[in-house]
C-alpha cells in the first residue's frame, strides 16, 4: 500500500512547464541573450550617443563608442562654425566681448601692411636664390626694410586701434576694452580669409 501510495501521487504532480523553467544564467550573471535579440538591440538607434546598457555585447559597446564619437564630431563642426562666425558662448576669453568685437571689425575694414608680409618675404627668399650678387642684396634690403615698415606700421596701428576703443566704450563698463589695441594689432598680421573669427564687415565699411 505504501508503494501504491508513492507512485500515485508522483503521477498526480504537475508537470514542469516550459514557462516554469529556470533561465539558463551566462558566466556574467545575466541570461544570454538571443541571436536575434543581440541583433536588434544592434540596430537601435542611440539618440544622444547613451553609454552601452549595462552588461551590453562587445557589438554594443563599439556601436556605442562609434556613436558618441559621431556625436561629439559634429558638435567640434558645430562649434567651430558658431566660434568662426563670431558667437560669444563659443569664443576663448580673449575674443569676447563687443569690445574685441569692435577692435576686430576696425581691423578688417581695412588694409594692412601686415598682410602682405608672407608674399614679401616669398618673394625675397627667391630672388635670394639667384646666383647674381645685386638681387641677393636687393632682396635682404626688401626683406629687412619691409619688416621695419611694418614694426612702425603696427606700433601706430595699436595705438590708434585703442583709441578707438576706448572713445567706443568710453565710462561703459565692458570688459576687453583694456588690451584691444593688442589684440587688433596682432589681428592684422594675419590673411584675412584665415582669421578667426571670420571677419564680419567689408572693407571700407565703417565698424559700428
Amino acid at each position: 500500500m505504501v508503494f501504491g501510495r508513492d507512485k500515485a501521487a508522483a503521477t498526480a504532480a504537475p508537470q514542469e512547464t516550459e514557462a516554469e523553467r529556470p533561465v539558463k544564467v551566462g558566466g556574467k550573471g545575466r541570461p544570454t541573450p538571443s541571436r536575434r535579440e543581440s541583433q536588434a538591440r544592434n540596430k537601435r538607434p542611440l539618440i544622444g550617443a547613451p553609454p552601452a546598457p549595462k552588461g551590453a555585447t562587445r557589438a554594443e559597446r563599439k556601436a556605442a563608442r562609434q556613436a558618441r564619437n559621431a556625436v561629439a564630431r559634429e558638435e567640434r563642426v558645430k562649434a567651430r562654425q558658431a566660434m568662426a562666425d563670431g558667437d560669444d558662448r563659443y569664443l576663448p576669453a580673449r575674443d569676447k566681448g563687443p569690445a574685441r568685437r569692435f577692435a576686430r571689425d576696425y581691423i578688417d575694414s581695412r588694409r594692412n601692411l601686415g598682410e602682405y608680409f608672407l608674399p614679401i618675404a616669398l618673394f625675397s627668399l627667391l630672388l635670394g636664390v639667384v646666383n647674381v650678387p645685386a638681387l641677393r642684396l636687393f632682396s635682404l634690403v626688401l626683406l629687412y626694410g619691409f619688416v621695419l615698415v611694418i614694426a612702425v606700421d603696427s606700433y601706430l596701428l595699436r595705438r590708434r586701434v585703442q583709441r578707438a576703443v576706448d572713445a567706443k566704450f568710453e565710462g561703459r563698463n565692458v570688459p576687453g576694452v583694456a588690451g584691444s589695441g593688442t589684440y587688433g594689432m596682432m589681428r592684422a598680421l594675419q590673411f584675412r580669409r584665415g582669421r578667426m573669427p571670420k571677419p564680419m564687415v567689408a572693407r571700407g565699411q565703417k565698424p559700428s
